[in-house]
């Protein structure tokens, strides 16, 4: 069990919050008086700072079938609601990661901040979306549909001013979002009420999650499409099987406010993303996996998603052999798996290569295909 000790502990390393180093300017500058004729004389301040440039993080996970493996981020919030950074740095951020695509989710109701996002709910979109065409990211237009008992991500909007002027009504926000060909999320299931004493605002402390009942009528209307299975740093494991039951698509975000240094440090590999299965690297083959429901989350060490597709994720990261002593796996992926089988358990790391004794099937107990329930596959 002393691998699955330090599997687990690996996982509790998300939650350690990174905080980005800071360089003292004033140290390396030069202040020096310039003279610029007829008695003028200007000071100039200029830094030189020679600190070395990483190349982009690039993760290695092969195709599966036809479709390729995308990378994606579909919760982000900038300046223009209650993030810390501009949308142009979150294309930055997510080049920086090795992800694919990406969706800013600012709040649509939001009021507190910049002028222009209030006349232009697009704004935060308009901004990335110039910074992503010249870094080959593709940008998907969203917003974060935000009420006190729920809140709810619409991506592959046409125009996010059309939801702000219902925003008194969600299920009319759902709605807009539905007619403009979006996808529309649960976000957070586990809400917690921090505020008592006003309107309902989520689950209530020590309450147990539950489906509501008035997304559950969304649900069989049409307006909501998926859930979210891991947000940030916290895992809903029974999310997954209220996808299975209800048809719903799970989706596996970061929801980051802060720098993206401040939340997870630099270029983590616990960072939770969502695996797109695309039929090719486009903005139309993205939007067609989701409705499709090729969505696979990776977070934490931890895969997150439904039969068929974690298991082909799986055939297609993991080569199975049988030997002469055993059955040899080969890790051809950048995504770890830790296998028991035979009543032992050890980890296949990235590019690595685990033999185990003769077995007709093993389980791969971070692969998750429902609550607490992890992959099984059958040695052919």
């Amino acid at each position: 069990m002393t691998n699955r000790r330090n599997f687990l502990k690996s996982i509790a390393l998300l939650g350690t919050a990174a905080t980005l180093p800071s360089t003292n300017l004033f140290a390396e500058s030069i202040l020096a008086p310039k003279p610029i004729g007829d008695g003028l004389t200007v000071v100039r301040h200029s830094a030189e700072i020679n600190r070395k440039k990483d190349p982009p993080r690039v993760i290695t996970i092969p195709d599966v079938g036809e479709f390729k493996v995308l990378k994606g981020d579909f919760h982000m919030h900038t300046y223009f609601s209650d993030g810390k950074v501009m949308p142009q740095d979150r294309v930055h951020e997510a080049i920086d990661n090795g992800l694919d695509v990406i969706a800013i989710t600012d709040h649509i109701e939001s009021e507190n901040r910049e002028l222009r996002y209030r006349a232009n709910r697009n704004r935060s979109y308009d901004l990335a979306k110039v910074e992503a065409d010249k870094n080959n990211l593709i940008l998907v237009r969203g917003g974060e549909i935000t009420k006190p008992a729920w809140h709810f991500n619409a991506i592959f909007l046409q125009d996010v001013n059309a939801l702000a002027a219902v925003k008194d009504d969600w299920r009319k926000m759902l709605a807009v979002s539905v007619e403009q060909g979006g996808f529309n999320f649960w976000n957070h299931p586990s809400w917690i009420d921090r505020t008592p004493d006003t309107p309902p605002f989520g689950l209530k402390s020590g309450e147990p999650m539950r489906f509501h009942a008035e997304i559950e009528e969304d649900r069989k209307n049409g307006l909501i499409h998926g859930i979210e299975v891991f947000n940030g740093v916290s895992h809903f494991p029974i999310a997954l099987d209220w996808c299975k039951e209800r048809n719903l698509i799970p989706v596996t975000v970061t929801d980051i406010h802060q720098s993206d240094w401040n939340t997870y440090g630099h270029q983590n590999p616990l960072r939770p993303m969502s695996l797109i299965l695309a039929k090719d690297r486009s903005y139309e083959s993205v939007k067609e996996a989701f409705f499709a429901g090729r969505i696979v989350g990776w977070a934490a060490n931890m895969v997150l998603g439904l039969s068929p597709w974690v298991e082909q994720l799986f055939r297609s990261c993991v080569a199975i052999q049988k030997t002469n002593s055993g059955v040899s796996l080969k890790n051809l992926s950048d995504i770890p798996c830790l296998i028991e089988a035979n009543g032992k358990s050890a980890e296949i790391a990235a590019k690595e290569t685990l033999s185990i004794a003769a077995t007709k099937s093993f389980t791969v107990s971070n692969w998750f295909v429902g609550t607490n329930k992890s992959l099984e596959v059958t040695v052919g």
